[in-house]
């Protein structure tokens, strides 16, 4: 898929590439309504929407859907382009196209949102978006909140219910020979190496353990049954459940000093 020349019945391979000069040209042409200049400039710049893409592979989507969600974002950024600006076309563009693609994911996403928390947050975005292409700059929650006339609590809300999910084994760095994945860098306090040697070293002290103590040891602390839960299942009492308990940590205990 990755590899795939033809997307959209587009020869991937035969894209032409716009110098900055023809961009701003055409540019200039599309803003006086030349439809000519329009589709040479989305035609000269589908090798960004591409290179975009690429973002995203890994994810079980449709390259084919991603390419075409990354061209709408390709013909917002065009139509949205501030000239006198001083910034290159494709630095305003590769956040839109981003944006729109994301903005799919999330409405095709199987996590269900309520539609009141994603209205909020396709607001937040348009009013991010709007300030950027005004301000040049990132802006902040509380100022967005103020615009919208809302809590900055909600609008944090509101945009962290629409991230899409991450595959752990989504690669975040390769250096062409090894790839570090976000399961890597996922911290795990329950499975360290110690606690790891730890329940090693448990385990192999109830080997020596007889059946029934085994049992109501795996039962009461690997399983987290209560110890009358535990004498229902093997037919005696709770308080014989409670002596055999104490009696095998004791053991336990010995073994391990």
């Amino acid at each position: 898929m990755i590899r795939k020349v033809e997307i959209c019945g587009v020869d991937t391979s035969k894209l032409p590439v716009l110098s900055s000069e023809e961009k701003n040209e055409l540019l200039i042409k599309i803003k006086n309504g030349n439809e000519q200049a329009r589709d040479i400039f989305i035609n000269g710049n589908l090798r960004l929407v591409l290179s975009v893409i690429k973002r995203f592979y890994g994810r079980g989507e449709n390259v084919d859907d991603l390419f075409q969600v990354g061209c709408i974002g390709l013909i917002k950024a065009m139509d949205n382009f501030d000239l006198s600006q001083n910034v290159q076309f494709s630095t305003y563009a590769v956040p839109m196209i981003i944006g729109e693609i994301r903005r799919y994911l999330r409405d095709n996403n199987p996590i269900r949102v309520s539609r009141s928390i994603r209205d909020l947050a396709y607001k937040t975005l348009a009013v991010k978006e709007r300030i950027i292409k005004e301000t040049q700059r990132e802006p902040t929650i509380e100022e967005i909140a103020k615009e919208l006339g809302v809590d900055k609590e909600e609008i944090a809300f509101s945009l962290d219910a629409i991230q899409e999910p991450i595959s752990l084994q989504e690669p975040v760095y390769g250096d062409g020979t090894e790839k570090l994945y976000i399961l890597d860098q996922v911290s795990d306090t329950k499975n360290t190496d110690e606690n790891w040697a730890e329940n090693i070293t448990i385990l192999e002290a109830m080997k020596k353990l007889n059946e029934k103590e085994k049992s109501i040891i795996n039962k009461r602390f690997f399983e987290g049954r209560t110890q009358i839960e535990v004498a229902d299942e093997i037919g005696i009492s709770q308080a014989q459940v409670s002596r055999l308990e104490k009696s095998a940590i004791e053991h336990i205990k010995r073994i391990y000093k």
